[in-house]
Formats: C-alpha cells, sequence, structure tokens
C-alpha cells in the first residue's frame, strides 16, 4: 500500500483528490493550515491521518513530520483566485519551494505538483507542454519559477516530478464566485436571469472527477513525467458551458450576455493537448 501526503487536502481538489486515492486503496496523510474542526467535516476524516501545519513554518525535518511518505502530491497555494496579487511571488512562492526543497534533502523520491494553465501566458489555440511559456500573472510567474527551482533540484536529488498543468476545473464545492457555482446559486435563489461575459470565449473545462482521476493515477507512476496538460482537450465557448449545465439540471434561465467584460488574465480561445497524458495513462 503506497502512503501518499496530500497538501491543500481541505480544498477543493483536495477534498476529491483524497476520496479518490482512498478508493484506489492508498494510505494517505493530509495536511491542510486548517484546524482540525474543519477537517473533521469531510467525509474522508476518520480514513486518513491528518496533520494540521502551516507550510510557512521551518520545520528541520518535512519529511519525517509527514511520516516518511512515498508519494506527495503537493496541491497547497494561499490566496487564490487573486491571481494578480504580488504575494505569490514574495511569499508563496519562497516559502513552497522551501517546503518541497525539505522534503526532498530529508528523502522524498515522488513528487506531483500542482501547476496552471495560466503558465501558457496569453498564448491561444491548443496547448501542449512542448510549447515555450509566457506567464503574464504573479500567480502563473510563481508556479512557473517554482517548477524551473525542482527541475534544477533533480540535478542534486534524486527524485521524479510530476508537474500539472491544470485547465477549467468544476464540480461539486468549488468556488462559490466561480461561474458554474454561480450559476447553480441563480437557480437555487430562483433568479430570472444570470449575469456573465458575452460567452463565445473558448475554454477547456473538465469536471473535478475526471482531474483528480488523472491527477491520482499519474502522480503514482513509476517515472519522471515532467509537465502533463491537465485538461479534456476539448474547445468549448463558456456560453456552450453554461447551456450545457442548465441542459443537464433541466433547468432554464436567460443569459443576460455582456454583464461582465472578458476577463483580461487569459487568451480569448484555449484549450489543453491531451495526447502526453492520454499516453501516460495508457
Amino acid at each position: 500500500m503506497t502512503k501518499i501526503l496530500v497538501t491543500g487536502a481541505t480544498g477543493f481538489i483536495g477534498n476529491h483528490l483524497i476520496n479518490r486515492l482512498l478508493g484506489l486503496k492508498h494510505q494517505v496523510v493530509a495536511t491542510s493550515i486548517d484546524p482540525l474542526q474543519k477537517a473533521k467535516s469531510f467525509s474522508w476524516f476518520e480514513k486518513v491521518k491528518y496533520i494540521s501545519q502551516d507550510l510557512n513554518e521551518k520545520l528541520p525535518d518535512y519529511f519525517t513530520h509527514f511520516g516518511e511518505p512515498d508519494t506527495v502530491i503537493h496541491l497547497a497555494w494561499e490566496g487564490l483566485p487573486n491571481y494578480k496579487a504580488s504575494f505569490h511571488l514574495e511569499r508563496n512562492l519562497p516559502s513552497n519551494y522551501n517546503f518541497l526543497k525539505n522534503l526532498l534533502e530529508n528523502g522524498l523520491k515522488n513528487l506531483a505538483v500542482l501547476g496552471t494553465c495560466f503558465e501558457y501566458g496569453m498564448q491561444e489555440g491548443r496547448l501542449n507542454e512542448e510549447m515555450p511559456v509566457n506567464p503574464e500573472n504573479p500567480y502563473a510567474l510563481a508556479k512557473d519559477k517554482l517548477r524551473k527551482q525542482l527541475q534544477e533540484l533533480q540535478r542534486e536529488y534524486d527524485f521524479q516530478l510530476k508537474w500539472f498543468r491544470l485547465f477549467y476545473v468544476y464540480g461539486k464545492g468549488q468556488n462559490p464566485n466561480s461561474l458554474l457555482s454561480s450559476l447553480d446559486q441563480a437557480l437555487e435563489d430562483g433568479d430570472e436571469e444570470f449575469n456573465m461575459s458575452p460567452g463565445d470565449q473558448v475554454r477547456d473545462f473538465i469536471s473535478v472527477t475526471e482531474a483528480v482521476d488523472i491527477i491520482a493515477r499519474i502522480s503514482l507512476l513509476d517515472k519522471d513525467c515532467g509537465i502533463v496538460n491537465c485538461c479534456s482537450g476539448n474547445p468549448v465557448t463558456v456560453k456552450e458551458m453554461v447551456s450545457k449545465t442548465l441542459k443537464e439540471k433541466g433547468k432554464s434561465i436567460k443569459l443576460n450576455l455582456g454583464h461582465y467584460p472578458y476577463s483580461d488574465l487569459e487568451p480569448f480561445s484555449f484549450w489543453g493537448d491531451r495526447k502526453k497524458m492520454d499516453s501516460l495513462l495508457g
């Protein structure tokens, strides 16, 4: 049985990932900055070893502290969805690097880290892992720098790295301000219309159920995988995604298109290439 440490355990992705790992019969050590009381509210709490821990704290040996896990899946990252804040570079980047380096220098051999599709910057079309990146917001810049730092550490420490560039995940428990959570709330409130952007921008939406299955299975491969897109590979407009969701729920609501402007954080039309991901999944 593989022992896996999941950081950011009480977050949206962490919650679903832990349930998937337990379903695959793995031993899970879960950690987050949240107090024990919050962790107890999750269905997996009695099935894992939970350790409340601020990863900004400097400990001499995090690897031993967390029970010498075979694999670490690092999801923790503070301050989202405030992508433009400078603390991603000033605080999160050095803190995450120091934590992960501590694990590696004390014996960790298999590390998986959650990156972001924002690392690609404002490039449009189908995006693959071989493309040069050009991150343009502090969050994406920090993630890209962390990846490069970890790849440099591979010159010093013998470990396998999986770096997941996550696209647009949706599902139960996501941020209430996200597109589909906002739609659900509007339906629940009985609103006559749903305010949204023009909706013709193209995105890559992937369900959290599929995303965590990909992350779990690739994280546990006995090989160095490097960068891997975690995506559906299907280009869909935002308006099409909203309409599809309404149809699946058997609901209707007037779409107030153009109420919000296009986001300046992302290109107009982009989606992930899933060839490498599918190859790794077999």
